[in-house]
């Protein structure tokens, strides 16, 4: 018998500098406090806000582990 274990590609943290670290961070706190006003300007509903909001920092645009 064998057991798998589901595992998910991270990005190698050691290549992603501190400050982006620190800043996309930044970015989704912001997005978490926008009204919705202003995410109809830039054209996002309150649920992808607040999805886009609890990704962690590693979990890049372009890689995201759902």
């Amino acid at each position: 018998m064998s057991i798998h274990i589901a595992t998910i590609a991270l990005p190698d943290l050691r290549r992603l500098p501190l400050r982006q670290m620190r800043e996309i961070a930044r970015q989704r706190r912001q997005l978490a406090r926008l009204d919705d006003a202003a995410l109809a300007d830039i054209g996002l509903s309150r649920r992808e806000a607040q999805r886009e909001a609890a990704r962690p920092f590693w979990d890049l645009a372009g890689t995201a582990c759902t």
